[in-house]
């Protein structure tokens, strides 16, 4: 499984309030494939998200049914991130 495979299967997974990817929202970013084992980092814009859990799930999915079991690390974006996010957010916002 290459970085480019992982990205594919999980590029179109949206976030299910907002029309747009994970991956443009910027909250599923640096992919790494290490040992065979995939480890993604969630990045998002507050520290309390309540639909954490959800969002995982939404990758985890697709990345199961080709065989991929991830790890996942979280972190919490950076002023410039969360205000691009929260641009984004505000212009495809689909409640």
């Amino acid at each position: 499984m290459t970085k480019e495979e992982i990205i594919k299967t999980i590029s179109d997974v949206k976030h299910p309030a907002i029309d747009h990817s994970l991956l443009d929202l910027g909250i599923v970013k640096n992919i790494r494939i290490e040992d065979d084992k995939v480890r993604i980092t969630f990045s998002l814009p507050f520290p309390q998200v309540p639909i954490t859990n959800m969002l995982v799930d939404s990758i985890d999915q697709p990345l199961q049914s080709i065989g991929v079991n991830a790890d996942y690390d979280f972190t919490v974006m950076d002023e410039k991130e969360k205000a691009e996010f929260l641009r984004m957010e505000k212009e495809a916002w689909r409640g």
